[in-house]
């Protein structure tokens, strides 16, 4: 089953939702702001995928460029990402589906059809 962590009012979200419902996949939808990932499912998330950490981060949204991060990320420790990561659902890259080793960050068409459509 796929963990689809989502924020309600992201419109990326919606098409990436709507895409896995359209091709009949299942997902378990989970509300990256009441359930943000804690710092061990992130690493899990990390170990079995083989994604980079930085990749985990949403670039775009306002707490990055609050924190000031884009300054700063490559400075810290992959602890302290894992622990800003785990800190605020608002700073995961969106949406965030993961199942084993597979995982997609954002939403490209392509991409999903070839990771999730069996």
């Amino acid at each position: 089953m796929i963990r689809f962590y989502q924020y309600q009012n992201c419109t990326t979200c919606k098409k990436a939702a709507k895409f896995l419902d359209e091709y009949g996949v299942s997902y378990e939808p989970i509300d990256i702001v009441e359930l943000n990932p804690n710092k061990r499912e992130l690493q899990d998330i990390i170990d079995k995928t083989g994604v980079e950490i930085d990749k985990l981060f949403n670039k775009r949204g306002g707490k990055y460029r609050e924190l000031g991060l884009k300054d700063r990320l490559d400075d810290l420790s992959d602890d302290e990402k894992l622990d800003l990561l785990a800190s605020d659902g608002m700073l995961v890259k969106r949406p965030l589906a993961v199942s084993g080793d597979k995982i997609t960050l954002g939403f490209n068409e392509k991409e999903y059809k070839e990771t999730w459509v069996n």
